[in-house]
């Protein structure tokens, strides 16, 4: 029997962090708003309102799609996308049909092994939202506050062959829209959804078979979970004799991790496009574009391959840090303060970190500046706390209180003793204390050297400098 592979297109559905929806006045943040406030004459489409095009969605469409690598088009427009919804008050989509915003991007993704593969972007448009339904017993809820939010689609071309790769891929496209500020792509918030093309074929063979499209996946697991289970759907067709003939719409049961089909596949021609005639064309000049161009902020993976060269950090500790350009910002603004970049990347990952997953917030969320933790760590440099007090009590007051680290040291009495003089008398002491680990050092056995110096630290309240403690030891030894 022939190897199979999957084909996989993504549809990438992303909320425009603007202030007001696409073509009226009303808030764009409707997150736990009371259903149908966020609305007006012109969202809800009612005879004789005009929409305006909201200039910031504009600008942040733009901005994403030279992040993707796209060709920014000087000429483009709207276009009516017509099709019936309960929760399209229009009765049509204000989207973008044969002159979008940007065509033909790309990005680089990380496949299995780590190899770089290229996924092509076929269009990034502009379009408004429709608004949501809630299915109820005995009937089901419509709520329009969504009902002409911004949204970005970005479409790539079917170049991804596995589930993984889809979800790696739509990770990656998250992380840079965050970037460039274009969109918080808040999944929980709805602000970010998929639509997955798949499809079947002989390996090595051009020819594609019947594709499912699955449609609003909300979360990058059931993107994954999606896509696996309906390859695997197709594949037991292929295998049985049975293959899929025709194309279709189809959708996601999370709860029992089920493909079922809706209907059969729409085709543009279904849709009945023609130009928007309420919204004039959009002009954009060459200078508007290449000014856009040099405004955008170091891309993440830019930003990753500098971090393992300028900061000799492993590869899996720059993949957590730039998986957020707070947490990348953050990071660095310790390192300018403290100038030591591992040592800076073992308290943000290790200590902060911990408690920000613990917690599931956010690095703006939280009390510990970059500088506050800047000044911890050149405290611990100079000798003046311990690493152990520094990532322990002080650190955890400072996550509690917002409190500077040199007031809590102050305070709590926490500060390191460096003073070989007043070491080399504990020394003394603890060393004619104990003759037999004195002895045992003597002979050999060097991890005896800690019990010793344990016992200073103990006899000091852990005050002494554990690397002073252990050179004054070994000299008097």
């Amino acid at each position: 029997m022939a190897e199979l592979e999957a084909v996989i297109g993504l549809e990438i559905h992303a909320q425009i962090s603007t202030k007001t929806k696409m073509f009226c006045r009303c808030d764009n943040d409707s997150f736990g708003v009371s259903p149908n406030v966020n609305v007006c004459p012109v969202c809800m489409g009612f005879p004789g309102m005009l929409p305006v095009l909201n200039e910031e969605a504009l600008r942040k469409g733009i901005v994403a799609a030279l992040a993707l690598n796209c060709e920014v088009q000087a000429f483009s427009k709207f276009d009516r996308k017509n099709y019936f919804y309960p929760d399209s008050p229009k009765g049509f989509q204000i989207s973008q049909f044969d002159q979008p915003i940007s065509k033909g991007g790309w990005i680089e993704i990380q496949v299995d092994g780590g190899a770089a593969k290229k996924i092509r972007i076929t269009r990034l448009h502009l379009e408004d939202d429709a608004g949501k339904l809630t299915h109820v017993s005995g009937g089901t809820l419509v709520d329009f506050n969504r009902a002409g939010t911004p949204l970005m689609e970005i479409v790539s071309e079917p170049d991804l062959r596995s589930a993984s790769e889809a979800g790696v891929y739509a990770r990656e496209i998250q992380k840079i829209l965050r970037y460039v500020g274009a969109s918080e792509a808040d999944m929980e918030k709805g602000m970010m959804r998929f639509d997955a093309s798949v499809s079947i074929r002989e390996k090595g063979s051009g020819k594609l078979n019947a594709r499912s499209e699955i449609k609003n996946l909300n979360s990058f697991k059931a993107l994954e979970n999606a896509v696996a289970t309906e390859i695997a759907r197709q594949t037991a067709l292929w295998e049985a004799g049975k293959p899929q003939e025709e194309d279709f719409t189809v959708g996601w049961n999370d709860e029992k991790q089920e493909i079922y089909i809706m209907r059969s596949k729409e085709g543009s021609s279904d849709y009945r496009y023609f130009p928007e005639p309420d919204i004039p064309p959009i002009l954009i000049g060459k200078k508007q574009i290449e000014k856009m161009r040099a405004e955008l902020p170091e891309m993440p993976a830019v930003k990753a391959a500098r971090f393992v060269k300028e900061y000799g950090l492993n590869e899996d500790d720059v993949k957590v840090l730039v998986s957020d350009v707070a947490l990348a910002d953050y990071y660095e603004k310790v390192v300018e303060i403290r100038g030591n970049a591992k040592l800076a990347a073992s308290f943000v990952l290790t200590i902060l970190m911990k408690h920000l997953n613990e917690e599931l917030i956010s690095i703006s969320d939280q009390k510990v500046t970059a500088e506050m933790l800047g000044e911890l760590l050149k405290m611990v440099a100079g000798g003046k706390v311990s690493n152990n007090a520094a990532k322990g009590e002080i650190f955890e007051e400072m996550y509690a209180t917002g409190r500077s680290p040199a007031e809590i040291l102050k305070e709590k009495g926490l500060e390191q003793i460096s003073d070989t003089g007043e070491i080399k008398k504990v020394c003394k002491k603890v060393i004619s204390a104990n003759p037999q680990i004195v002895a045992d050092f003597k002979n050999g056995k060097d991890r005896a050297i800690g019990a010793l110096i344990g016992q200073v630290m103990k006899a000091t309240k852990g005050k002494a400098n554990p690397s002073v403690v252990d050179e004054l030891i070994r000299k008097m030894l």
